[in-house]
């Protein structure tokens, strides 16, 4: 299994957590939704998995970067 891991595209707060851990994801779900300057901002699995670990909570600042979530993945890593 690979571990994915979904970080944050953009500084803001957290405004909702969409899936949370031992939810199944398709490529491109959202798994965090980031508001930045009154925008919503999904951050997305990038595979099919299963959601881990979720490392924010609604309300939550998170800066460019930050680690937000992990999806492991049925494939091997590459």
């Amino acid at each position: 299994m690979a571990r994915i891991e979904l970080e944050s595209p953009v500084t803001g707060v957290v405004w909702k957590v969409a899936r949370g851990p031992g939810t199944v994801v398709a490529a491109g779900d959202a798994v965090v939704i980031v508001e930045s300057m009154k925008m919503e901002i999904p951050v997305e699995a990038t595979e099919a998995g299963t959601v881990e670990e979720v490392l924010v909570a609604e309300g939550d600042q998170v800066s460019e970067g930050d680690l937000v979530a992990v999806v492991e993945t049925d494939q091997p890593p590459l």
